[in-house]
């Protein structure tokens, strides 16, 4: 534990001594695809120069941690490299989000095989229409999601959210009088008995 910690503030003390710009790379494969593709996303990544891997075998829809820890790390005049868009990103909707965190930062963007390179004027316009499209998708899936439950409200289908506990004080007060233990009146109600246990303890 002593050893790990000890580990940890070297490399933050190493982190913060460095002045020079870097080249981050980051790969990733699914959990599913052959390990030569992983060693091939390494292999290209030294090559372009990268002096700091992040590296991970995850599913898409995964949590990233080394991608996160990769952002986390990268500074002010860096780089992060991957070797494809589909590395690095789920759907057009992550990759705007990635690209606002690298822009806020000072952070450039290089996609090999799409020969984008955001340090540069061509590359930046690229990304900046990549986040255009992002945006108008996540503002069409959000007007595709208002239509529906207006759709639905007018049908008379949409409840909205299922009622909580705390809609059901009264209730859960007027069973607990006539002598109900929590467990039967989480089970009446069809709410958790944690539930029922804080509104009692609130009227208490």
């Amino acid at each position: 534990m002593e050893r790990d910690v000890i580990q940890r503030l070297r490399a933050l003390w190493n982190d913060l001594d460095r002045n020079d710009v870097m080249l981050i790379g980051y790969a990733r494969t699914s959990t599913l695809e052959q390990e030569a593709g992983f060693e091939a996303q390494v292999r290209d990544l030294k090559a372009l120069g990268c002096e700091k891997l992040f590296q991970e075998q995850v599913s898409s829809v995964g949590e990233r941690k080394a991608l996160a820890a990769a952002l986390e790390f990268a500074r002010e005049g860096d780089t992060i490299v991957v070797t494809k868009l589909d590395r690095l990103a789920r759907s057009v909707t992550h990759l705007g989000a990635i690209i606002t965190g690298l822009e806020a930062k000072g952070v450039a963007l290089r996609i090999e095989n799409l020969g984008v390179d955001t340090s540069t004027p061509t590359g930046k316009l690229m990304m900046n229409v990549l986040g255009g499209v992002a945006q108008f998708e996540r503002e069409m899936m959000l007007e595709r999601q208002r239509e529906g439950i207006a759709k639905a409200k007018a049908e008379g289908a949409y409840k909205g959210r299922k009622p909580t506990a705390r809609a059901k004080t009264d209730q859960i007060k007027a069973l607990a009088a006539e002598g109900l233990s929590m467990a039967a009146i989480a089970a009446k109600l069809g709410i958790g008995k944690g539930s029922v246990h804080r509104v009692l303890s609130d009227a208490a």
